[in-house]
């Protein structure tokens, strides 16, 4: 039953509006970032915005029954990495500031969907080993931007712990990239993903 709700028109169509409002407020979240950032890296510094954008275009296609297999790689890699990203960085904020506000719990709440979400629809992506390699290399040279380049999200009572940010981050995207590749490629032949 849960699998006929997930490729149900009407809630594909209400999820898309969430992740489409949420893609516009990650992007206004980012906005000052954005407003002094050189032009050469704007589209990698707002990494969950761009994520979710992923995803919407993903349901907007599978909505008319398209698919676009380059977008539904990037869309699983970067749900997955930048949703459990944001719920470790505002965790551990409130670890060290010892309070967190109502945003860092907001976030932490649909940075934790993101991830979740965009496993959800595994079966329904038509990955090749050719579009996960694709959206590998577009996640670990957003790592390089974010961590050599230093423009990664900015968190300021953890400025003081970003080498260990960019190495948790690295291993993040492997493990991301690992479970898409593990999920789309090594099971795509099991009865629940064949049956879908």
């Amino acid at each position: 039953m849960f699998k006929y709700l997930l490729i149900d028109k009407r809630f594909l169509c209400l999820l898309f509006i969430i992740n489409l409002a949420g893609t516009i407020y990650g992007y206004i979240w980012y906005g000052s970032q954005l407003s002094q950032t050189a032009s050469i890296f704007l589209i990698f510094v707002p990494d969950s915005p761009t994520a979710s954008l992923f995803f919407s275009i993903f349901l907007l296609l599978f909505i008319f029954g398209k698919h676009l297999p380059y977008i539904e790689a990037l869309a699983v890699i970067t749900l997955f990495k930048y949703g459990i990203w944001a719920v470790v960085m505002n965790f551990l904020t409130l670890l060290v500031e010892g309070t967190l506000n109502w945003q860092g719990y907001m976030l932490m709440a649909s940075h934790g969907a993101m991830a979740i979400q965009g496993l959800l629809y595994m079966p329904y992506y038509q990955l090749r080993l050719r579009h996960i390699v694709f959206a590998a290399i577009w996640t670990l040279h957003n790592d390089v931007i974010d961590y050599v380049f230093e423009q990664m999200p900015v968190y300021s009572s953890l400025s003081s712990y970003m080498n260990e940010i960019g190495y948790f981050t690295f291993w993040l995207s492997l493990l991301s990239i690992g479970i898409t590749y593990y999920f789309a490629i090594r099971l795509k032949r099991t009865p629940f993903i064949t049956n879908c």
